[in-house]
């Protein structure tokens, strides 16, 4: 019968047959990434994990959560983070420590059993578990950050004349998207002091009340700023459903498309001009 074996004993075994196990692990894991990373970068990876749970193990750690585990926890991260950055797959990322159990059955086989290795092999699936969580958290971050870059590029807000900024949207307008644009055109009015805004609707496929509100408040802020606003593209369709829901803009200018309401800025500036008064 196998005698248990304290972390210090698991260590100084897996130091004696490190060549075995390294070699195993390398080969199981190479077999299974073929193609997908190579054989120097697998090498390195599994170099650094094994030194780390070595250096774990002689401080007497047991589970992956002790702290004598630090190190190692935080090379399985950064490893799931490069990752899920590369377009790995869980089941990629995970089976390079997974892989690591070939060259604990090939040390289980060497000792003739004499040192039970069962511990190793449960450490092994702790780390399989956390390589997974943190690569499934750090993919949910890059999901994220794409989306947010998508919002940024999906609400852009341009400069069509001295003083007059548009930001022509399309697709659906939410809260979030809505709080976007508000930061952009207000920024963009600072950066430039226009002090006239067209919010273009001509891509939103439907206006109703929620869209609306969140029209009024980017207007609302946009004066706030000092910027006189016109919401253009209100297409016949949209116009009625506007009417139908008794929606109301009140004193907000409002035109049938992009070229009226940019004819119409350009004549309230002429005007501001010419009186020196706010348009």
């Amino acid at each position: 019968m196998a005698d248990a074996a304290t972390p210090e004993t698991l260590a100084h075994l897996l130091t004696e047959h490190a060549d075995d196990v390294r070699s195993a692990w390398l080969e199981a894991a190479a077999h299974e990434l073929h193609g997908r990373t190579s054989r120097g970068e697998l090498e390195r990876e599994q170099g650094e994990i094994l030194d780390a749970l070595l250096d774990g193990l002689r401080s007497g750690g047991v589970g992956l959560s002790d702290a004598a585990f630090d190190q190692l926890r935080g090379i399985l991260a950064d490893v799931s983070s490069a990752r899920a950055r590369l377009g790995f797959t869980p089941r990629e990322t995970a089976i390079g420590v997974f892989a690591l159990k070939e060259g604990l059955y090939r040390l289980a086989a060497a000792t003739d059993a004499d040192t039970d290795v069962t511990p190793l092999l449960r450490l092994v699936d702790q780390l399989g578990l956390f390589t997974f969580e943190t690569f499934a958290a750090a993919r949910e971050a890059i999901i994220a950050e794409q989306a947010e870059q998508l919002l940024e590029l999906s609400t852009p807000v341009v400069k069509l004349w001295e003083g007059i900024v548009a930001v022509p949207l399309v697709g659906t307008l939410d809260s979030a998207r809505t709080q976007v644009v508000m930061e952009k055109l207000l920024n963009t009015l600072v950066d430039t002091g226009s002090e006239h805004a067209i919010i273009d609707i001509t891509g939103v496929p439907a206006v109703d009340t929620q869209v609306a509100q969140h029209l009024l408040k980017t207007v609302v802020a946009a004066r706030l700023m000092g910027a006189e606003c016109t919401i253009s593209g209100i297409r016949p369709q949209i116009a009625q459903t506007i009417v139908a829901l008794g929606i109301e803009f009140g004193d907000i200018r409002t035109r049938a498309s992009l070229a009226d309401a940019l004819v119409d800025a350009l004549r309230a500036g002429r005007d501001t001009r010419r009186t020196g008064l706010p348009a």
